[in-house]
């Protein structure tokens, strides 16, 4: 049975989300020994989680970040400190930890994740997914505006594979703090920002229509791909449904092509 180590960031805001991907993930990689890392500074809801993870048998450990670290950095309702805590976590895990998947709260599993946690990052700091075919300009315009003008990607940093000894020693708490300090007012998507600015060139590319699949951006990928990535395309082969931007299925007024699959899960991750 393969091990397969998993991180999360999150406040008491987002419990009900993490269920619902931790029950995705339990579901569609059945035969792996999952580990939950749930790195955090004040979640008042941790028994809560400790309890759905046993219930659904996936090991779990709360991680909590002892120090404010980033209190300095720009933040918002929709990007609140926990974002930047993924740039930290190879500093809080177990010195058993070497591989490990970082997923955003917003995220849906629908495929086996196996494939993605078994991907070389020997040589990388990270594995990522840009969206660049989705919307080559913004790429660009992002490029330009961190300066990133030898960048090939600009990453969405809502899943990663993290090389957690290489990144113990490449990343230090100074250069983030630095760079934060230096570029404030230019940071629009704060942590996937740094990720770039200082980390692009040390990623490792995934595709994004198996790994990170933009949920608003359907039919974009099925035109890029003549038509091939339809919805039971999606269905067979994605691994991670991404629901970026503001708009998200567990609200009501959700109403995507992927709005019922996502309260199907949830429905029955609440059950449990």
């Amino acid at each position: 049975m393969d091990k397969i180590n998993l991180l999360f960031s999150i406040d008491d805001h987002f419990v009900n989300q993490l269920k619902t991907l931790l029950y995705s993930i339990k579901v569609n990689s059945p035969d792996c020994y999952l580990h939950a890392f749930i790195l955090q500074k004040k979640l008042h809801r941790q028994a809560e989680i400790q309890a759905f993870c046993q219930k659904i048998k996936i090991a779990c450990t709360i991680l909590t970040l002892k120090k404010d670290k980033f209190h300095h950095a720009p933040q918002t309702k929709r990007y609140p400190e926990t974002i930047y805590y993924r740039l930290l976590a190879q500093n809080y895990l177990p010195a058993e930890v070497k591989k490990i998947i970082y997923l955003d709260a917003d995220i849906l599993c629908v495929n086996n994740i196996q494939s993605l946690y078994q991907t070389d990052i020997s040589d990388y700091l990270y594995a990522a997914a840009s969206h660049s075919q989705l919307t080559n300009f913004t790429n660009v315009v992002n490029k330009v505006r961190l300066k990133m003008y030898e960048a090939e990607e600009y990453y969405n940093s809502g899943v990663l594979l993290i090389n957690v000894p290489q990144a113990q020693k490449e990343i230090t708490v100074n250069d983030l703090q630095k760079f934060i300090v230096e570029n404030r007012n230019n940071l629009i998507l704060p942590d996937q920002d740094i990720l770039n600015s200082l980390y692009g060139g040390r990623i490792y590319s995934i595709p994004d229509q198996i790994y990170n699949y933009d949920a608003r951006k359907s039919l974009v990928y099925e035109m890029i791909s003549g038509g091939s990535w339809d919805l039971n395309w999606v269905i067979e082969h994605t691994v991670f449904l991404h629901f970026c931007g503001r708009d998200k299925p567990w609200k009501k007024d959700y109403r995507s092509k992927f709005a019922l699959l996502y309260k199907h899960y949830s429905h029955l991750a609440a059950k449990i």
